[in-house]
């Protein structure tokens, strides 16, 4: 039988997919806001349209199911009661209080169609937007520097980040920065309500107070997950995944949490370290110089059923042990080069994305690091960079896998 959604490795052929194509969100970018939405610059956007289209364009090409997020957020808001709650929770997460025109901005975006509300909420709510009536609040007068009722969600093209399929089951994220906490609002609908998704298994809710994203768990096997312990992903929040995942029988055993660099250029696990073939795997070469001396700590639980915590040093015999390999081929992004790495890094030479064993999707920008791949016998298929890539966020983080085919072997 076919679960409605699987994910047992990282590198499994592809089956199904969640995209975001970026929209009116990036337009409403402006030099005074993109720090506090976590841009260092402003991208074009119909260049970025044109390569995230053909990042969807090739994953078609290889058989992928390409679904939307838009659409499935659409589908999930169908039911109006459904919608109010929704727009009432995404309003006061938004910032938006009673004081504030709440009664006069939700009744503005009620009265759009679900695909149309859905679209706006992404883009953000300009106050030009949102027709004017009596002012009754001391708040609704006073000047306001801010030219939105609800800023833009522009790095919601980064779908991996909002949640992960371990095994038959959802991580939903709890987002870090405050900027990014209401695109999880989607997931969580959608998970509540869209048919593919309702019903299933749900291992961490966005709720939680402990910070946890998507770009920080990898799934290597079916029983054994790492997640990275990062700027965005706490320790707290990493134990309360195991905890879950190991009490549920048939899925992960060991749950390997991997301490790594708590800087913007290191922001996920999978921003240095990716999965490309079944005894291959990129690394960022400043983890790698570190690879013998890693804090690793090998979570399972013992005959009582208590959790159980080991700590290690070398990343390689971790995997060794853990993947039942008899050699793992670490391959440093930049081909090792100090200059070449650093650069490339920055523009996520190890985010790649694995539709297949052995075949990747990556950033045609990062020639070196692509040209070292080809040279390890990994596929490497190019996709355009230059828009995309400003959001510091690669192939892998623009994807939230939902299916992939058990990996033989």
């Amino acid at each position: 039988m076919q679960h409605k959604v699987s994910v047992t490795s990282e590198i499994g052929q592809l089956e199904a997919v969640v995209v975001h194509r970026p929209g009116g969100e990036i337009d409403n970018l402006t030099p005074d806001v993109m720090s506090s939405l976590l841009f260092d610059d402003i991208p074009y956007l119909p260049a970025m349209q044109t390569e995230h289209d053909r990042f969807v364009e090739v994953l078609r090409q290889h058989g992928v199911e390409v679904l939307q997020l838009h659409d499935l957020t659409t589908a999930s808001l169908q039911d109006s009661g459904v919608r109010g709650r929704f727009l009432d929770q995404f309003l006061r997460e938004s910032g938006v209080q009673e004081t504030r025109a709440f009664a006069r901005l939700k009744a503005h975006l009620l009265g759009l169609p679900v695909a149309g509300l859905v679209a706006t909420l992404t883009a953000g709510v300009a106050k030009r937007d949102v027709p004017e009536q009596s002012r009754g609040h001391l708040s609704d007068v006073v000047a306001d520097q801010s030219p939105f009722h609800l800023e833009p969600l522009p790095n919601l093209y980064f779908t991996r980040d909002l949640a992960a399929v371990i095994g038959q089951g959802l991580s939903l994220s709890s987002m870090r920065w405050p900027a990014r906490r209401r695109e999880t609002l989607f997931m969580q609908y959608i998970a509540r309500h869209h048919p593919l998704f309702r019903g299933l298994p749900i291992w961490f809710d966005r709720e939680h107070i402990s910070p946890m994203e998507g770009g920080d768990q990898l799934v290597l096997s079916p029983d054994v997950l790492f997640v990275g312990i990062s700027e965005r992903t706490s320790a707290d929040a990493v134990e309360m995944l195991a905890r879950r995942l190991l009490a549920t029988p048939g899925g992960i055993r060991k749950l390997v949490a991997v301490e790594i660099p708590k800087l913007r250029s290191c922001m996920h696990l999978d921003t240095v370290f990716t999965q490309v073939d079944i005894d291959k795997f990129t690394i960022h070469p400043d983890v790698l110089e570190g690879a013998k001396h890693l804090n690793l700590f090998v979570l399972d639980r013992d005959r009582r059923g208590d959790l159980r915590i080991e700590r290690h040093e070398r990343l390689e015999a971790v995997l060794k042990a853990l993947l039942h390999l008899t050699s793992v081929d670490l391959i440093p992004c930049g081909g090792g080069d100090r200059v070449a790495a650093s650069r490339e890094q920055w523009n996520d030479a190890s985010n790649t994305f694995a539709i297949a064993p052995g075949t990747v999707l990556a950033y045609d920008r990062n020639s070196i690091s692509n040209d070292v791949l080809r040279r390890h016998g990994v596929t490497v298929i190019e996709i355009p960079s230059s828009e995309l890539s400003r959001g510091r966020g690669g192939p892998r983080c623009m994807s939230m896998p939902l299916r992939r085919r058990s990996v033989a072997g």
